[in-house]
Order: C-alpha cells, then structure tokens, then sequence
C-alpha cells in the first residue's frame, strides 16, 4: 500500500512525464515540419528531433520500468523482460545523453569565441564533429552490450517477498554498473566541458559589451545574459537527472527503500520534460511556433463560442 508521500510523488513523475512528452513532441513535429516546408537537412535540426525522440522514449521506460518495480515487482521474476529493458535503457539513454552533448558541442563552436588554436581547429571543422560523435555512440555501445549481458547473466532479480533480489555483492554491481555507464560518464563529461567554456565565453562577451556601450537595455548584452541562463538551467537539469538515476541504481540493492526509488524517478524525469520548455522559450523559432499555436487555439475556442452564443 503507497503512502501519501509516495503517491504525490507518482502523480509529480506521471504530470512530468505527460508535460515532458507534449514538449518534446512538439519539437521534433516542428522541426519536422519546418524540413519539410524548406526541403533542406539541417545539422541542429537534426540534433533537435533526436533529441526530443529519445527523450519520449527515456521518459516512456523511466516511467513503465519505475511502475513495475512499484506495483508488480513479480513481473520480473518471470520471461526476460530485465534483459529486454536493460537493452532498451542502454541504447535510449545514451542516444538521449548523445545528442545533449551534440547539441551543446555545436553551440559552443558555433556561439563561442575563444583564440586557442584548437578552437579555431574545430570550429572550422564543425561538420566532421557530429560524424566524430556518432562513432563514440557506437563504440560505447559496443562496450557496454556484452558488459549488460555478463550482469544479466551473473545475477537473478527474484520476487521472494513482492521485492528485487540481487545475487552478487554490491560492491561487485556497483562496479559494473560503472562499466556499463563508461560511454555515459565519457560524454557526459565533454557535454559539461562545452557547456562551462561557452558559459565563460559568453560572461566575457557580455562583461566586454557592459564596458563598451553606455546604459542598460543594450539588446546584445541582454541576449547573452538570456543564454547564459538557458545554459545554467540546463546543466543544473542535466546533473539531477543523473543524480536520479543514481538514486535508481543504488535503490536496485535496496528495495525497501520505495520512497527513494520514487524520488529518484521523479528527478530523472525532471530533465527530459524541464528542458523540452527551456528549448522552446530560448529557441525563437520553436517560441514563435508555440505562440502561433496557442493563438490558433485562443480563435478557435472564442469561434466555438460565438457558434454557442449564436
């Protein structure tokens, strides 16, 4: 039986999860669409729509996975649905981690300003750097698989008393589990390399243009401050989400702790809807779209109205 705490963190995960794939379903459609309406392949537009797939589908098995452990931990006692889920985690998790870093390694040779010969290097260079990435993808994953398929192997999730039962020492779990996360950890650290160095670059543009140009209100000075504060918040959602899975892993040897379990849930499901929101209002394509949205909505529902009133 769930505690009141538990269930108003369930229905906080369930409400992120809903919010996190409207968000991100409407950035993929527009930037599908805005494809199609020029006919021309973009390198962010693709980073974009991949971005937002792969976090409808981390959000879809966060959330299915969190719920059978929560409510029919049996399930995994019976048929390979460990096996079929621990694929699907490794291969969603780290196309939704890859493409984070993809986005952020092209706005930081796009966006940023920095003199160092190997910046310039790469900055001419932009196109050859998604390709570069891809192929750490790819090596990650041919790291991990056999990795996931030894833990598998090497251990048992039973349904003895409704909970997970691990057979292996926990030191040995954990020390696999950072195996199989190496690819993570490696990507993860260049996505949080590029974001510090174009939030620097960014804060010596803006303290150079407030020294320069007299008042306030400079338009410039304000957009740089504006994307450092996107950039902020998205590595402050970026860190939880991977505190979160932290909690989850760690609750996999603790199955009593459900509370934990579920609030490590709800964090690992805050990035993937919170920042869905922060693309839309910094990207001013997505925002103008957004807006044209909700306009269409606001006429259509004052028409249903007057039809009503008529």
């Amino acid at each position: 039986m769930l505690s009141i705490v538990e269930g108003l963190l369930i229905f906080i995960a369930v409400s992120e999860s809903v919010l996190g794939v409207l968000g991100n379903g409407f950035i993929g459609l527009v930037n599908c669409m805005d494809c199609v309406k020029n006919k021309k392949f973009s390198m962010i537009g693709f980073i974009l729509t991949g971005l937002a797939t792969s976090r409808i589908c981390l959000i879809l098995i966060v959330i299915v996975d969190g719920f059978i452990k929560i409510f029919s931990p049996d399930m995994y006692s019976s048929g390979h649905l460990t096996d079929y889920i621990s694929y699907l985690w490794i291969i969603i998790n780290q196309s939704n981690i890859w493409f984070a870093t993809s986005l952020s390694t092209f706005y930081f040779l796009k966006i940023a300003n920095f003199s160092h010969h190997m910046f310039l290097w790469l900055k001419g260079r932009i196109n050859w750097v998604l390709p570069l990435l891809m192929g750490s993808l790819f090596t990650s994953w041919l790291f991990t698989f056999p990795q996931i398929v030894k833990i598998l192997s090497d251990s048992k999730v039973g349904n003895g008393n409704a909970t997970w039962q691990l057979n292996m020492p926990k030191s040995e779990f954990f020390t696999k589990q950072i195996l199989v996360n190496v690819g993570v950890l490696l990507l993860f650290t260049l996505f949080l390399i590029t974001c510090f160095l174009l939030i620097i670059s960014l804060w010596r543009h803006s303290r150079r243009m407030q020294l320069n140009v007299t008042g306030f209100q400079d338009p410039s000075t304000e957009a740089h401050m504006k994307a450092m504060k996107v950039l902020i918040s998205f590595l402050i959602l970026f860190i939880l989400h991977f505190i979160g899975l932290a909690i989850e892993i760690a609750c996999f040897t603790m199955p009593e702790k459900k509370l934990l379990f579920i609030f490590g849930m709800m964090t690992t499901v805050l990035y993937p809807w919170g920042h869905s929101f922060i693309l839309i209002l910094g990207n001013s394509k997505l925002k103008q779209a957004s807006l044209r949205a909700l306009q269409q909505k606001c006429r259509s529902k004052g028409l249903t109205r007057v039809t009503e009133l008529c």
